[in-house]
């Protein structure tokens, strides 16, 4: 497994625009560097004609593209691989748009002119934001029955695309754009819609992949509905709020007028029964494998699900895969509500991926310790909650083939997830828990985020930044953990869950913040414990600080309003940290890349106690059903316009924005 996409070419010109003079008097790069940036202008340039062309690697060392070297990136259309390749050989069309590809990569488009010029200068820099990293698997030691499977996943995929599309309220938009507007088409696929998200053009009102940009619209509540901004409160107070607020029910007009929910299998039976039949197609490949059962079962299992709504009888099968007994990762279902403008609905999605061993070590060091984690947490939390037994899977460590639908994200990826989110099997803390092992391990994604770190870090704070994939990796496991102790799922106050208490948008910015620092003070504590090296526990908090540093830096809510969960929680914490003296500005300091004037320190000996106060006050939050504190925290270290908090997230945007983020785009498997 591994993540493909050399971005040489576009380092060497962001390292060319942040030069110092000296540094630009260097020597000049090897010839091999040279030709993979000359192959990353070639992928870049047929991303920007909208063609799912990516040049994996010059194997031969030919200096050209050969039949083998073709990877097709998932989800720019649906042409078949012998469409470009045919008998080993490539095929007219492919010359055809080979040779557009080096055309555009050998001269700069041309500069937008007439009506349209606003919106494509807008769009030219929505996508300049980004560095494309292609993720791809290694499939050659396959036996045939996966590669059939393998077959019917990816149609499987296809469908939950459009399933997405659907919800997003965004299907049939696509058909719209013209013919030859590549960079449309590859913002709409990225964007999973026409609406720009990047950070510096997301609220552009120009920005958008299609002309005129048309107004947000969710598919899952109806239209004259979302005309009222306070529509997601209605839907809580309402008569039949129960199967309103139901995450696998869209809702509709009646026949009266009034709003129904219908569950997702008569929403949109056509896809859903697509869905089904293809995942039964993928099972029938692989039942013959005799060590693949559980996967088999999970596949007839997620089938009937997509025609009867059946999704707890699907956990139940998904909840019984682990890394021992199938080679295989998949999800196929409805799971998080992050896209959906209430919280509330399911999105769709189908994450496939490898399983990695190296999860097998990190389980055994937690296995003997999760039930004193949940006391831990539980303590903390104080009451009316009280520590439950806990029995659910430690993280596996994935490597991911395809991501669709939900789980493909506008902007960087998912690294660690927790599932499912309701029913049984969470409830009784059976779920499953995955970190991500092959997103941001490419060197390009490594160096910006190491050349972001030092523009914000004091020299000294940046020297105990070293390099730890294993730390890294721990912050994930803790913190999809987490999900799974303390107040979570459908934990309940007084009869009413998080949803009904919070509102679904504060409620899932809570369970990522309990999650999130739950992570942070459960390192101290493993150390603690002697189960991890405190050196490795401090460079796992360092390492999740940096991590605040970029989520903070893409905005704290979204164009439209809502909290943004991630960026909110990173808000929160790092004030936290600073009005704790725990992370202190230094202003007269020059930061660790020796240019920027002021620079932010953490201090060693406030850290702990300052983790285990947010800790303290975020758990009691949701143990007790909180609205008024939570909000008083949102107010205080989210919303705040002004004040020494504000200035410091002012100050990290500024300098992570002057790199782009990684966008992950993924190989048709």
């Amino acid at each position: 497994m591994k993540t493909l996409g050399r971005l040489a070419a576009a380092l060497a010109l962001l390292a060319a625009a942040t030069a110092s003079p000296a540094r630009a008097a260097a020597a000049p790069a090897p010839a091999r560097a040279a030709d993979e940036g000359a192959r990353a202008r070639l992928n870049r340039a047929a991303l920007d004609l909208g063609l799912p062309l990516h040049w994996r690697g010059d194997a031969n060392a030919n200096g050209a593209i050969d039949p083998p070297e073709l990877a097709l990136v998932f989800g720019l259309d649906e042409l078949p691989r012998d469409h470009w390749i045919r008998r080993g050989r490539f095929t007219p069309a492919f010359r055809a748009a080979w040779a557009r590809v080096e055309a555009r990569a050998s001269a700069p488009a041309a500069e937008p002119a007439g009506r349209d010029a606003a919106r494509q200068t807008a769009l030219a820099r929505e996508l300049s934001q980004r560095l494309f990293a292609v993720v791809e698997a290694d499939l050659s030691g396959l036996r045939p029955a996966e590669r059939e499977m393998l077959r019917h996943l990816v149609d499987a995929a296809r469908i939950i695309e459009r399933l997405s599309a659907r919800q997003l309220g965004t299907l049939g938009m696509a058909a719209r754009i013209p013919p030859g507007d590549g960079p449309s088409r590859l913002a709409f696929l990225v964007n999973k819609g026409p609406w720009c998200t990047a950070p510096a053009t997301e609220g552009d009102p120009a920005c958008g992949a299609l002309s005129p940009v048309p107004p947000r619209r969710s598919g899952l509540y109806p239209a004259d509905l979302q005309a009222d901004a306070g529509f997601c409160a209605e839907l809580a107070r309402a008569p039949a709020a129960a199967a309103l607020t139901n995450p696998f029910t869209a809702v509709v007009r009646d026949a009266r007028g009034g709003l129904a929910a219908v569950p997702y299998p008569k929403a949109w039976p056509e896809d859903m029964e697509a869905v089904a039949r293809a995942l039964e197609r993928a099972a029938a490949a692989i039942r013959a494998t005799d060590d693949e059962r559980a996967l088999h079962a999970y596949l007839l299992a997620a089938a009937r699900a997509f025609r009867d709504g059946g999704w707890e009888r699907a956990d139940e099968a998904w909840a019984r895969m682990n890394a021992e007994n199938s080679r295989w990762f998949l999800r196929v279902a409805p799971d998080e509500t992050y896209s959906d403008p209430c919280a509330l609905k399911a999105g769709f999605e189908l994450a496939l991926a490898r399983i990695d061993p190296g999860s097998l070590a990190w389980q055994r060091r937690l296995e003997p310790v999760k039930q004193d984690m949940e006391a831990a947490l539980a303590r903390l939390a104080g009451p009316p909650y009280a520590a439950r037994p806990v029995a659910f899977h430690l993280p596996d460590f994935i490597a991911v083939v395809l991501n669709a639908g939900d789980a493909r994200s506008p902007r960087g990826a998912t690294v660690g997830q927790s599932l499912p989110n309701w029913g049984k099997v969470a409830n009784e803390g059976r779920g499953r828990t995955v970190a991500m092992t092959n997103f941001y391990t490419d060197p390009e994604s490594l160096e910006i985020r190491r050349r972001r770190a030092a523009s914000v870090l004091c020299p000294d704070t940046m020297a105990r930044r070293t390099p730890d994939p294993d730390a890294e990796r721990m912050g994930f496991v803790l913190h999809e953990a987490a999900h799974n102790l303390g107040p979570s799922h459908e934990y309940a106050v007084d009869g009413r869950t998080a949803p009904q208490i919070f509102g679904g948008n504060l409620a899932a910015m809570l369970e990522e913040l309990k999650a999130q620092q739950s992570a942070l003070y459960l390192a101290g504590w493993l150390a603690g414990r002697g189960v991890i090296p405190p050196a490795q526990a401090d460079r796992a908090l360092l390492e999740n600080v940096v991590w605040a540093f970029g989520q903070v830096s893409g905005g704290v809510r979204t164009s439209d309003g809502r909290l943004r969960p991630y960026a909110a929680l990173a808000a929160i914490q790092l004030a936290a940290l600073a009005d704790d003296g725990a992370l202190v500005w230094r202003p007269d300091a020059k930061a660790a890349n020796g240019e920027d004037a002021g620079c932010l320190e953490l201090d060693r000996a406030r850290l702990g106690a300052s983790v285990e106060r947010l800790e303290t006050l975020a758990l009691g939050i949701k143990a007790r059903g909180d609205r008024a504190a939570a909000e008083a925290l949102v107010q205080a270290h989210v919303d705040a316009a002004t004040g020494k908090n504000a200035e410091l997230r002012r100050v990290i945007t500024e300098r992570w924005r002057r790199f782009p983020d990684t966008t992950f785009l993924y190989a048709t498997p």
